[in-house]
């Protein structure tokens, strides 16, 4: 049976983000206050948090300290006898100070892999991570000079499975659900950078894209309560994960109710089509989708519990995966088709657009093969790049071959074509 864990992580409560889904905006001036939406909140609650525990890691600090004392003053003892050729003290049982106090941390803006684990690790409901840059973090996913990558960490940490971290030099963390978030914005030139140089290996796919228009210039007219947000993240905080008789914490499964399930099995019919249909990242993106409703009927459930007095939600229903079902099909889809316009288009179909590009900037109304290639524009630069091209705008009846020259000269003929004029008419 179709079932949702409840490894919940506040990015659920704004704008219904999944707790296991990535976020990504495409910056159009206004993220940066988007983003901070989400942030302001979180960071006034792990504030609070933090300053609960500071006691408690300033008692432990007082522990350390008394058993490094009592440590250094044997050590000092033992020697002393052992100078005087007596019997050294024996070695005093220290008190043992305990695990270090763990501050949670909702957010974090920066960090390593290896220092990400070691959190992740204390904190097995997962965290956010909130960049004002994506393609920084992006690409620096293969700094190492050794050839390793961050990529295989933050692909698991969509699913929120095991993974153990082991890096040159240092311990290796084993985390038992490796639960993060992510957040945060980017340039859209720099996005279709990414999508056209990156591998596709299902990371950008796990992103789920936002690239809104433009909210008009107006004053703002309500003010945002504040109390609300806090009661409703703080009853979120308040959910437990279930320890097992092993003593090892495990999340709480949420059923599907019958007709919830039967309603999921037509949406995933449904997505089949849009599967179909689409190219590239895009498909890979869409294939993603009944998992991400999954996920988000979940948030949708315990988003109406955090600001409704009532019982925790012990089943999904259908009203929640038909909400789910219908934001992914009116927002989610159509957001991901414009970040992704270019990137869903097969090779061929991209190529067909430079070259059209190509044509409108020199104005040309006839070209040769020979005048395409000597340019060296990326993706037209070679025979095997520009012959679909031109296969494709001969059958949308954008170019038709020309006549070559009466006098050719030794060696291959050139190939001519003439342009469509309305091409030249259009806009660019």
């Amino acid at each position: 049976s179709f079932g949702a864990s409840r490894k919940f992580r506040i990015l659920a409560l704004i704008d219904d983000c999944c707790r296991e889904n990535l976020c990504l905006m495409a910056d159009t001036g206004i993220s940066g206050e988007r983003v901070d939406a989400v942030l302001s909140p979180l960071k006034q609650i792990e504030r609070e948090l933090r300053q609960a525990t500071e006691a408690e890691m300033a008692e432990w600090r007082e522990r350390v300290d008394l058993a490094k004392l009592a440590e250094t003053t044997w050590k000092e003892e033992a020697k002393a006898a052992l100078k005087a050729g007596e019997e050294p003290p024996e070695r005093p049982k220290a008190a043992n100070p305990g695990e270090e106090p763990f501050a949670p941390r909702l957010l974090i803006t920066d960090g390593t892999v290896e220092r990400l684990a070691v959190i992740v690790a204390r904190q097995p409901r997962g965290s956010l991570m909130a960049r004002d840059e994506l393609s920084g973090w992006l690409q620096g996913m293969t700094r190492y000079a050794g050839g390793g990558s961050d990529r295989p960490f933050w692909l698991e940490a969509y699913g929120g499975r095991g993974y153990m971290v082991e890096r040159m030099g240092r311990d290796p963390v084993h985390i038992d659900r490796l639960s993060l978030g992510v957040v945060g914005g980017i340039q859209p030139d720099r996005l279709k950078g990414l999508l056209f140089t990156s591998d596709d290996d299902g990371l950008l796919a796990r992103f789920m894209p936002i690239w809104p228009d433009p909210v008009p210039i107006r004053r703002p007219r309500d003010t945002l309560d504040h109390g609300f947000l806090d009661r409703a993240l703080k009853r979120l905080l308040s959910l437990q994960m279930l320890t097992d008789e092993r003593d090892i914490t495990r999340p709480w499964i949420t059923p599907f109710s019958e007709e919830a399930r039967d309603l999921l099995d037509a949406f995933r019919h449904t997505v089949r089509s849009w599967e179909n249909e689409a190219e590239g990242l895009l498909m890979s993106f869409t294939g993603k989708l009944p998992g991400l409703a999954v996920r988000l009927s979940l948030v949708l459930a315990y988003l109406d519990w955090a600001v409704e007095i009532g019982e925790e939600p012990h089943e999904i229903t259908v009203a929640h995966i038909g909400r789910a079902a219908h934001f992914i099909e009116a927002y989610v889809l159509p957001m991901a088709r414009r970040a992704y316009a270019d990137a869903a288009l097969s090779k061929s179909e991209r190529a067909a657009r430079r070259l059209v590009a190509l044509i409108r900037d020199h104005g040309w109304t006839g070209f040769s093969t020979r005048e395409v290639l000597r340019l060296g524009r990326t993706g037209l630069s070679t025979v095997a790049e520009l012959n679909p091209a031109l296969t494709a705008l001969e059958e949308a009846e954008i170019l038709r071959p020309a006549p070559g020259p009466a006098v050719v000269q030794a060696g291959r003929p050139p190939r001519l074509y003439a342009v469509n004029p309305a091409v030249l008419r259009e806009g660019p």
